[in-house]
């Protein structure tokens, strides 16, 4: 059987082909203004790189936070459901999942059936998304990749009290002017977005295995930030950027596409009241 799973985010679109359980081809792009044109060029790319045509594909199945721009879709499915049915398949023993995108950061308890048990998400102007990150990376004028080696290098903990990005480049403008070395500075970002991200997870209650997923999982910098917050190892997938396209597949594979999940948005006083 050969479907397709796409996740339309904020940032990107990921595209999964995928045939009787196994990953055929991929791809991913930035969605731009035109989300819909986005996603309808990367699949027609994505089909011509594995040879196929549409009329191939039996089932398409979208997910993301602009998931129901895919017109052609036959369902949609919460980004939630998503995650968790490509992380089960990928990682049986994982039950708590943190994924991390360029918009959002979310938690999710799961089961061993890949069912979310509980699920939330940090506030929109929370530093605690991957666009924080980017912001923070250009006022330090160091690549993302730079920043994740340089916070790696540091052994100082500086705290930081942004909430938003704005209010947290005027901090990491002020740490420059006090002659803060950027590898302080990087790893100062990093610990900020990690414990906004524990609060959320702690919320939910966090049970190993954690995995992490989302393209700044990919961040290395961030991923040890995140260690230290949790105090527990965390797993990371293969490719953490497409789990979520992945889950969509698996959707489309089983047939299993509705799927309701309660959303918790973790704000400013649930942060405060979770880390006392």
């Amino acid at each position: 059987m050969l479907v397709a799973g796409i996740d339309v985010g904020g940032k990107n679109v990921h595209i999964v082909l995928m045939k009787d359980g196994t990953m055929l081809e991929k791809g991913a792009a930035p969605t731009g203004i035109k989300k819909a044109e986005a996603v309808e060029q990367l699949y027609d790319k994505v089909l011509r790189q594995a040879g196929l045509k549409r009329e191939d594909v039996e089932h398409v199945v979208a997910t993301g936070s602009s998931g129901r721009r895919v017109t052609f879709a036959q369902g949609v499915i919460p980004e939630a459901a998503a995650d968790a049915r490509a992380v089960v398949r990928l990682i049986p023993s994982a039950r708590t999942i943190i994924d991390v995108g360029a918009e959002e950061g979310r938690a999710i308890k799961i089961n061993s059936e890949g069912r979310v048990l509980d699920f939330a998400i940090n506030e929109k102007c929370a530093a605690g998304t991957g666009t924080f990150v980017d912001t923070m990376a250009r006022a330090l004028e160091i690549t993302v990749e730079e920043m994740a080696k340089a916070s790696l290098q540091s052994t100082q903990s500086i705290p930081m009290n942004a909430q938003c990005a704005v209010f947290g480049e005027s901090e990491v403008v002020s740490l420059i002017h006090a002659k803060t070395p950027k590898h302080d500075i990087a790893r100062a970002v990093h610990d900020a977005i990690a414990g906004r991200i524990g609060s959320v997870a702690r919320i939910v209650g966090l049970e190993k295995d954690v995995v992490m997923i989302g393209g700044v999982a990919k961040n290395t910098g961030f991923v040890e930030s995140l260690k230290r917050e949790l105090a527990t190892d965390v797993l990371i997938p293969d490719e953490p950027d497409f789990v979520g396209a992945l889950g969509a597949a698996v959707a489309a594979e089983t047939g299993v596409i509705e799927e309701k999940v309660e959303t918790r948005v973790v704000e400013r006083q649930d942060y405060e009241e979770s880390s006392n």
